[in-house]
């Protein structure tokens, strides 16, 4: 089978700031069948018409006047079912000894949890292609080792391409913003009283069932990973 993956972050340069805005680093991923990207992109674009957004729409842009149409793209992707799903992992940045394991160096820490989150959902005998948000790298070449890297650990399935996009030109990653973002603003906290973002993450789990929070690797539709960097069994 041929799967689509379209990812983002939130927070990426968390590991470095001096004056962090979070407790947790998040690279999410919406992952569907390559032959259903056209179809979803159309219907992605009808909800935009119908609710009369123009532009970029992205977590950071939700607002009270723009509430209903948030609410029905997370109706639309629930709806989908297994067949358009969602992981993210979350980091603690506390937790992160960059001079010990990353070589002080935190894009490879970075791209290090980027293959995290990738890696464990590939399957045997699938073709991959994965499309990343654009971000400005120090090195230019950390999507072609992060391809390279996933190529060697996944041997029984193929990693077509890992490749950068700008987030303006594709409503599938605008999506995995949005997506992305209210996971983010849930388990970092950051969810104003009686805000518009906070009715909107209380759509998005009144539709689940269940609060946003870590799940199971096994849990497909909405999977939020927190990585345990103290070691344990």
């Amino acid at each position: 089978m041929d799967i689509n993956v379209y990812c983002d972050e939130a927070y990426p340069d968390l590991f470095s700031s001096n004056r962090p805005q979070a407790k947790y680093l998040l690279i999410g991923s919406l992952w569907l069948k390559s032959a259903d990207q056209q179809m979803y992109k159309t219907e992605i674009h009808e909800l935009r018409d119908q609710y009369k957004i123009g532009g970029e729409f992205k977590w950071g842009k939700a607002s009270p006047s723009k509430i209903d149409f948030y609410k029905a793209l997370i109706s639309w992707y629930i709806a989908k079912g297994e067949d358009l799903r969602f992981r993210c992992i979350a980091v603690d940045r506390q937790k992160v000894n960059l001079v010990q394991y990353h070589e002080s160096d935190q894009e490879l820490g970075f791209y290090k949890f980027y293959y995290q989150m990738i890696h464990h959902w590939l399957h045997d005998f699938n073709s991959y292609r994965i499309f990343c948000d654009f971000k400005q790298n120090r090195q230019p070449d950390r999507l072609h080792t992060l391809q390279r890297c996933l190529s060697s650990s996944n041997l029984s399935s193929t990693v077509e391409t890992v490749q950068a996009v700008r987030s303006d030109e594709s409503v599938l990653i605008q999506s995995n913003d949005v997506l992305l973002g209210l996971a983010s603003a849930r388990i970092n906290n950051r969810l104003n009283e009686n805000s518009a973002k906070e009715e909107i993450v209380g759509h998005m789990e009144d539709l689940l069932h269940r609060e946003i929070r870590p799940t199971p690797l096994h849990e497909k539709k909405f999977n939020l990973f927190k990585i345990d960097l103290q070691g344990g069994w």
